[in-house]
């Protein structure tokens, strides 16, 4: 990912949170090869030549792009991840910030920035150690070994692996089961989950969440129960 991309991607979320139309994102590659391999360090390598490149480090305030997705800490609606082939570096962190992750068998990720002289940060280091036991993600954050689709699910870092030409029918269904729920509902669940990530079980009770506030008063909060009720599907507003 160069720095145009950045700016482009950071419209693009600016978009889809804005858009009240649009209740669930996926993010992909282009192509079969890669999901993303990250920084474009041909790029890096060119700018800090020539005078042009300020130090990285973790986070990308005041970066092209800012906020990136990985820094949008109020983005409440959820995220799919469609990962098929490389996932690494910048690409495996975006991956770590989505809430479900599917990938084909063929799916690579990793965290090879030490090995390059850099860190992942953005957000590599923070989510790994919160995703995985501790000794499992320091053992691939200090010598940037690479997971396979196989062990990055069997450590609970991925949802569904599924061979390749069933990888868009398995994402499918997860938006579709994502799209049955009241979209207040969702992202609600998903505020007080990272909202209360790091809080006690009685802070975490004890705050108020902006979305469980709009949820509480909500079409959507009386529509549920009744078509329950009804023995019907229920018509989400989303409001």
């Amino acid at each position: 990912m160069d720095l145009r991309m950045h700016e482009e991607l950071a419209r693009v979320w600016d978009d889809f949170e804005e858009d009240d139309d649009v209740w669930v994102g996926v993010l992909t590659g282009a192509g079969d090869r890669a999901f993303s391999v990250g920084q474009d360090l041909k790029e890096r390598a060119r700018l800090t030549a020539a005078g042009d490149a300020s130090p990285t480090t973790f986070g990308s305030r005041g970066q092209p792009g800012w906020p990136r997705l990985t820094e949008r800490f109020r983005l409440f609606k959820p995220l799919v991840a469609r990962v098929r082939g490389y996932a690494l570096g910048g690409g495996f962190e975006l991956a770590l910030t989505c809430d479900i992750v599917v990938a084909s068998e063929d799916a690579v990720f990793g965290l090879p920035e030490a090995r390059h002289g850099l860190v992942p940060g953005a957000g590599g280091v923070f989510r790994l150690v919160r995703q995985l036991p501790f000794r499992t993600a320091m053992g691939h954050l200090l010598t940037g070994r690479n997971l396979d689709a196989d062990r990055a699910h069997r450590l609970g870092l991925i949802n569904d692996v599924v061979p390749p030409d069933e990888l868009d029918e398995c994402v499918n269904r997860w938006v579709e089961d994502i799209l049955r729920c009241a979209p207040l509902s969702v992202r609600a669940i998903k505020e007080a989950a990272l909202e209360s990530a790091s809080a006690s079980l009685e802070q975490a009770f004890a705050t108020r969440y902006v979305w469980e506030e709009k949820r509480m008063h909500s079409r959507d909060a009386q529509e549920g129960p009744r078509a329950f009720a009804e023995k019907r599907t229920p018509d989400w507003w989303g409001e």
